[in-house]
C-alpha cells in the first residue's frame, strides 16, 4: 500500500535525504538517489554497507528515520509492497510441500495483476516440471520458480537481494541470462544486490555503490566507465578508496 506524493517524480525510486538509524547508529546515512527507468542496477558494497536497508525502505518493510522516499511517485507506508514492485531475497518465499503448479496458483490468488500464462512460460523455459514439489527441486530450479512468482505479477521494479548466493556459477549464469532477457523485453527496472562482482559484468548498466551507509558512486555504467574500466575493477577501486578514507 502507498500514499501518493504530489512532489515526487514518477521514477522507480527517488530519495531525498533518506536515512535509517538504529540504536547502534546509522544503517543508511541520509542520501539522495535516483534510480531511472529501464535499468539493470548493480547495488554493491561490503557487508553492512546499507544495501538491505535501502531495499527495506523501497519495499516499505522499514520506515525512514530521516528524509523521504518515493516509489513510482508514491510514498511507501509499510502496509505492503507497491503494486508495481516485486521483491526476492536469498530466502526465497516458496513452500516446499507445494508443487510448482500450486505455487503459481498461490501467486494468482495473492496478486491482482497476475499473468498466469506468462508465469507458466517462464517455468517451462527453465524446464522445471509443473507437477514437481518445490522441495524436490535443485537450487537453480527453485530460483527460477521464485523468479516466475516475482515476475508473474508483472512488476515495473524488481528488487533482488542476493537471490543467487546459494547457486553454483553455471546456475547463476543461466538465471542471470534469463533475468536480463526478461528485463529488457518487458521494460522492467531491476535492482540486483550481489557480492559477486564478476557476475554483474556485462549484465548491469547502472551502479549504486554503498560504503558504511553512504553512497560512494551512482550512475550509468557507460558514464562511470567512460575510460573502459571494467565494472568490477571500478567498484573495487572506489571500495578501497572509501575504506582507506574511513581508516585515516
Amino acid at each position: 500500500m502507498s500514499t501518493r506524493s504530489h512532489s515526487g517524480p514518477a521514477l522507480p525510486v527517488h530519495t531525498d535525504g533518506v536515512g535509517k538509524k538504529y540504536r547502534r547508529g546509522w544503517a543508511l546515512r541520509p542520501v539522495s538517489l535516483v534510480i531511472p527507468h529501464n535499468r539493470v542496477v548493480a547495488l554493491v558494497g561490503p557487508n553492512g554497507a546499507g544495501k538491505s536497508t535501502l531495499m527495506g525502505l523501497v519495499t516499505g518493510m522499514s520506515r525512514p528515520t530521516a528524509g523521504s522516499i518515493t516509489v513510482f511517485g508514491d510514498r511507501p507506508t509499510g502496509r505492503g509492497l507497491h503494486p508495481a514492485v516485486s521483491y526476492l531475497a536469498q530466502q526465497k518465499p516458496l513452500y516446499k510441500q507445494l508443487t510448482v503448479a500450486e505455487t503459481l496458483e498461490f501467486g494468482a490468488r495473492t496478486n491482482p495483476a497476475w499473468d498466469q500464462r506468462y508465469a507458466e512460460r517462464l517455468v517451462e523455459q527453465a524446464k522445471v516440471p509443473m507437477n514437481a514439489k518445490v522441495g524436490t527441486l535443485s537450487g537453480g530450479q527453485r530460483t527460477r520458480v521464485a523468479l516466475a512468482l516475482a515476475l508473474g505479477k508483472r512488476p515495473r521494479l524488481l528488487l533482488l537481494d542476493e537471490p543467487l548466493a546459494d547457486l553454483d556459477p553455471l546456475a547463476r549464469e543461466a538465471v542471470l541470462r534469463a533475468l536480463l532477457a526478461e528485463a529488457r523485453t518487458q521494460g522492467i527496472t531491476v535492482v540486483l544486490s550481489s557480492h559477486v562482482l564478476a557476475e554483474l559484468e556485462g549484465v548491469c548498466d547502472h551502479l549504486v555503490l554503498l560504503h558504511s551507509g553512504r553512497i560512494v558512486l551512482a550512475g550509468d555504467v557507460n558514464r562511470l566507465s567512460a575510460d573502459g574500466t571494467p565494472l568490477g575493477q571500478l567498484v573495487l577501486h572506489h571500495m578501497r578508496a572509501a575504506a582507506q578514507e574511513e581508516a585515516a
